[in-house]
């Protein structure tokens, strides 16, 4: 199990992440946050890439930074940016990645050939890296990650690149690894956890809050998302979420401060579930929705107010 106990890390005058507790077991942790709020910064520390300026970081009781090699050894490590060798193939990286951890070659090459069929690489597995595509890349960079079978995952904006048939592959990846793994997972792109991740943790302003079901977020706003016309007079009070090709023609989606019966719906207006990035639009506008919490783990300090989406 992975702990943070008052973590802060600071660059220079700058607080990245204030105070932050979290606990991590077998499952899924979704970080979800906008570009740089804070996601790399965690996912580094725990990769003990940077060191906290506050706080510690146990796993199972001890402090990562004392255990040094011998927790690296259950690490597997995916950063926002790929690093490979245009020159190799992905069989040749992934026997250099296996010797750098120790892994013995009579225990890599069959371990090599699962996880090239696992990420869909094994009809080009001895093709050179430098005619792959971005996506390409960033599935090698998944198989170099759990090369060594670790304990813990790390991964840092892990479907970035990927197309939608690559990312449902890694969700279906991730969450069978889970069942006895620890798996944390930055992201932005909200829809590649809401369904496979068993914590959402959310970042803002350095404050760290997290939710045990991506439930906890879309609970309050149930019969407070509607889709209307693009042309409609605007509701009192509406948040707009995004807009879309309906099958009548143009709607916009809107979030409400109050819940709405079905039979005061206004003409043309569609009622509809809300999904973790509607959750994620709310909150990280500031919009008031009576019920959804978005204060931070400090009492009586609630987020301050949030530009990114102005």
């Amino acid at each position: 199990m992975l702990e943070l106990q008052q973590v802060t890390k600071r660059f220079g005058e700058r607080t990245i992440i204030e105070g932050a507790s979290l606990v991590c077991g077998h499952g899924v942790t979704g970080l979800i946050a906008p570009n740089g709020a804070g996601k790399t910064t965690l996912i580094k520390m725990l990769a003990t890439l940077q060191t906290p300026s506050e706080g510690r970081i146990l796993l199972d009781g001890e402090d990562i930074y004392g255990l040094g090699e011998a927790y690296r050894a259950h690490v597997g490590y995916l950063p926002q940016q790929v690093g490979v060798y245009p020159s190799y193939t992905p069989r040749r990286f992934l026997r250099y990645v296996a010797a750098l951890q120790r892994v013995p070659r009579r225990v890599a090459d069959p371990r090599i050939g699962e996880l090239l069929d696992l990420v869909g690489l094994a009809e080009v597995a001895d093709t050179r890296m430098r005619t792959f595509s971005g996506g390409m890349i960033q599935r090698v960079g998944i198989a170099q990650a759990l090369i060594a079978d670790p304990d813990i995952l790390l991964f840092d904006e892990p479907t970035a690149g990927l197309d939608p048939r690559e990312r449902a592959r890694f969700r279906s990846v991730i969450h069978g690894l889970a069942a006895t793994r620890t798996v944390i997972l930055s992201t932005h792109i909200v829809s590649d956890i809401e369904t496979i991740a068993g914590q959402i943790v959310l970042i803002r302003d350095g404050q760290v809050k997290a939710y045990q079901h991506a439930s906890e977020l879309t609970a309050p706003l149930v019969g407070r998302i509607l889709e209307v016309p693009l042309d409609a007079p605007e509701l009192p009070g509406e948040l707009r979420l995004g807009e879309r090709e309906g099958t009548a023609g143009p709607v916009r989606r809107i979030a409400l401060p109050q819940a709405i019966a079905a039979g005061e719906l206004p003409a043309g207006a569609v009622a509809s579930a809300p999904t973790l990035e509607d959750a994620f639009l709310v909150l990280y506008r500031d919009a008031h929705v009576d019920g959804v919490d978005a204060s931070g783990p400090r009492r009586g300090a609630p987020w301050r107010n949030w530009r990114g989406f102005r």
